[in-house]
């Protein structure tokens, strides 16, 4: 194998790979032993004809693409090494030359790591998250105790009111005809809960125990149902039950009920100290996003776009892992939300494109600040990952001693370098 390599504009390469006809043949011949057993050759078991026959009978062309699969699996690894360059993205290949008995030669277009310049990472100046516990954060605390502790009150001596929980039945039509998925009985839902159509539980308030009445709506132009999208539908509907919401009185005897205290302001207090941790957390976390975020932006470098669609394609997989751990596909996601692969890739870009410029500066910070990750750090990990997923630390250590743990050294050596940078930070 020889390479040829040649640097383009905007971190872009071609890697000229020339694989030798005696190689290449080579490759053939594994492409026939591949698929040997489904070529049918008259006077001939299928698999037990020769490879000069399956050529001749089938033409070389039978062989070709399997070959310059296998060619190219063996080839281009190499190549990349030779090459020393840092390859962001999958190749783009362009077969130029492909025969028996002859070189075969393809070039691979690829991505190479940006070059970052590093503009001001210490000392950035961003302004402070907020981590002060305010009275209205306890009341919004003790009204949520409230609400999960409230109880289900029947009402039958006035019309439906906002944040009602009721039990309709209700059957739609469009043009006075009736549409799958349109009827019900018995159906449970709370006024204001934004679980119909725009309009449907703004009619329904006013409306008293028993009474059966039209409820008039359109369904949104992007309706996931193309034969219902922006057309007026008519829903007739009654109600069959309406019920509220009665809260426990906030006193003393409701602290003892859902706490360990006795009184009110000693619950109070507990309220404000684990809302204090919460918030101190959260804060934590936003300064530090706000920091790196503004270091980033006082970095430069020049993204090339095949990088950005391996990450856009890293986030997807992601999504549609995360998608079918509630137990629906992509796919599905895709019709009920009206989405397209297309709409959802545009929509991941820019983050995608804030997540490589976040890493690369990192990275380079890193380098700068020759922040390294010894054994003691690493085992400092391990017995935090230990605690953290129940395991023994003997165990971590094993499952990184069989795996590339460099990885894990970048990871740690990147979140070194960001409380680094939180640490020289000024917060306003």
């Amino acid at each position: 194998m020889s390479l040829q390599v040649e640097k383009l504009e905007k971190n872009m390469a071609n890697l000229t790979i020339t694989v030798s006809a005696e190689d290449f043949n080579k490759a053939i011949t594994q492409s026939f032993n591949k698929n040997k057993s489904r070529f049918n050759i008259p006077g001939f078991r299928k698999g037990k004809a020769t490879q000069a026959l399956v050529e001749k009978f089938y033409g070389l062309g039978a062989l070709l693409e399997d070959a310059v699969d296998i060619a190219i699996d063996q080839s281009y690894p190499t190549a990349v090494k030779e090459s020393e360059l840092e390859i962001v993205s999958r190749p783009q290949i362009d077969i130029k030359e492909v025969d028996k008995n002859k070189d075969f030669v393809y070039v691979a277009k690829v991505a190479t790591r940006p070059e970052v310049t590093l503009g001001e990472y210490k000392g950035v100046e961003v302004t402070k998250a907020d981590a002060n516990v305010t009275e209205e954060d306890i009341a919004q605390e003790l009204l949520a105790q409230q609400e999960k502790n409230a109880r289900l009150i029947s009402v039958d001596d006035r019309a439906v009111e906002d944040k009602d929980q009721l039990l309709i039945d209700f059957d739609g039509s469009v043009d006075g005809v009736h549409f799958e998925g349109g009827k019900a009985e018995d159906y449970p839902l709370t006024i204001g809960s934004k679980n119909f159509i725009a309009g449907f539980e703004d009619q329904i308030i006013g409306h008293s125990l028993g009474e059966e009445f039209d409820v008039n709506v359109t369904f949104p132009e992007n309706y996931h149902s193309k034969e219902l999208a922006g057309k007026p539908a008519v829903f007739k509907v009654k109600v069959k039950e309406i019920k509220r919401k009665e809260l426990p009185e906030l006193n003393d005897d409701f602290a003892s009920e859902v706490s360990e205290f006795d009184t009110l302001e000693a619950y109070k207090e507990s309220i404000r100290e684990s809302l204090a941790l919460r918030k101190q957390k959260k804060a934590a976390n936003e300064n530090e996003h706000a920091v790196v975020q503004k270091v980033v932006e006082n970095a430069t470098m020049d993204i090339p776009e095949p990088m950005v669609e391996l990450q856009i394609d890293k986030m997807v997989q992601d999504y549609a892992s995360r998608i079918q751990s509630q137990g629906i596909s992509l796919e599905q996601y895709m019709q009920f939300t009206d989405m397209t692969i297309d709409k959802l890739r545009e929509q991941m870009k820019e983050q995608a494109i804030n997540n490589i410029k976040t890493r690369l500066v990192l990275e380079d910070i890193v380098k700068a600040e020759k922040i390294e990750v010894d054994e003691a750090r690493m085992e400092e990990e391990f017995a935090k990952m230990a605690d953290q997923y129940d395991m023994e630390v003997e165990k971590i250590r094993e499952h990184f001693a069989n795996s590339d743990s460099d990885i894990l050294k970048n990871d740690i050596a990147m979140q070194e370098a960001i409380d680094m940078l939180v640490a020289e930070a000024k917060l306003v």
